[in-house]
């Protein structure tokens, strides 16, 4: 596996990512949702990432920053032909090491909270990450889960 920062501009990562955006759309009222779109992913305070395996596009993630000490995971989401071949977690942990070595004292998500999530939530907790309440923007939601890692 190999990971790259990507610009979003190839059709393998533009097509995961509407299947992406079409996801958490069937699965959360879209007031709900809180993907960046394209245009979000390619801010200045987002940097975004794929990884491959040879030639297939496995997954993606990207990291916001929120503040000098905080940042945010976006965007997490393995292809469906790559599921748990552990593409996730390689992101996940590139994602938190990029956090780290930025200097951040704290990684947070927000999430979805239907079965639909529990993969992932399982994922994150894996990876030390713990239920917390909701940061920057976001307000309380029963459709939201909110987790956090201190770095």
């Amino acid at each position: 596996m190999r990971i790259i920062e990507d610009d979003l501009s190839g059709p393998e990562i533009r097509s995961l990512l509407e299947t992406h955006f079409a996801g958490m759309l069937a699965n959360s009222p879209a007031d709900s949702c809180h993907f960046l779109d394209f245009d979000g992913l390619n801010a200045p305070d987002v940097t975004f990432w794929s990884v491959w395996d040879d030639d297939a596009l496995m997954g993606c993630g990207a990291l916001k920053e929120l503040s000098p000490d905080h940042g945010e995971i976006k965007s997490m989401r393995t292809h469906a032909d790559h599921l748990r071949k552990g593409a996730g977690a390689a992101m996940l942990t590139h994602i938190i090491s990029e956090a780290r070595e930025r200097g951040y004292q704290r990684l947070s998500l927000e999430t979805g909270s239907s079965e639909a999530f529990v993969p992932a939530i399982g994922m994150y907790q894996a990876h030390g990450f713990e239920y917390c309440p909701p940061f920057g923007d976001y307000v309380e939601d029963p459709f939201s889960r909110f987790m956090t890692l201190s770095l």
